[in-house]
């Protein structure tokens, strides 16, 4: 999929991280400037745009005419209605995701605003179709049809096996890969020498490993 999402913090830059392994066309736009050179490097694989994404003709030249899916993640509900609405009647993107940032503004997420699926700010990670469900510290954050592919996450907790274990060590299932370990509510590359520790967060890509798979390697 061709993927454009709208902000670059921490929830943008994982859900950027996290299609871009699953091996989606990923841009993320910021206007920001010094977020957009902080993340330079840092996520491989995602085109970094700088500017403001309630702006047309930046959406324009960041490929909303040919994106699949629009994720408006910014931390400003009025700007995340402006970017969804723009996405889904100027550039008829087909799926049109946002962050509620104020639960009192959910109402107006809905499809007179363009919004096809409305994410309260409390969720860790979001889905292109539905909120993430499931274990605690494991839970299938979303699944890739077209492709049969998984994200999964895992939280790393003092009382974890894989925990001081460095991350090449750590068994995985077949087909499975680390997308990226949220540390310090940063992503970094899964480098295979990282040691884990308590506290870590885990997004992991596979197309056939269950919740308990991964449960079972890490915890």
């Amino acid at each position: 999929m061709n993927v454009l999402i709208a902000g670059a913090g921490r929830l943008g830059a994982q859900i950027a991280q996290v299609l871009s392994a699953a091996r989606n066309k990923v841009t993320l736009v910021d206007s920001d400037d010094d977020r957009v050179a902080e993340l330079e490097g840092r996520l491989p694989g995602v085109r970094l745009v700088a500017g403001d994404a309630c702006a047309p003709a930046l959406l324009e030249c960041a490929g909303a005419l040919t994106a699949d899916l629009v994720v408006a993640t910014t931390g400003d509900d009025e700007d995340n209605l402006v970017i969804s609405l723009l996405a889904k009647r100027q550039f008829s993107v087909p799926r049109v995701a946002a962050r509620v940032n104020d639960a009192d503004n959910a109402w107006l997420f809905d499809a007179r605003w363009g919004v096809d699926v409305a994410v309260p700010a409390a969720t860790p990670l979001i889905s292109l179709i539905e909120e993430a469900t499931g274990a605690t510290d494991t839970v299938a954050l979303l699944r890739l049809s077209k492709a049969g592919i998984d994200v999964i996450e895992t939280a790393i907790t003092p009382q974890s096996r894989a925990v001081g274990q460095a991350l090449g060590e750590v068994r995985l299932p077949e087909g499975t890969v680390v997308a990226t370990i949220v540390r310090d509510g940063q992503p970094t590359v899964p480098d295979p020498v990282i040691r884990l520790r308590a506290g870590d967060e885990l997004l992991l890509v596979s197309h056939s490993a269950t919740e308990d798979e991964i449960h079972a390697a890490f915890q």
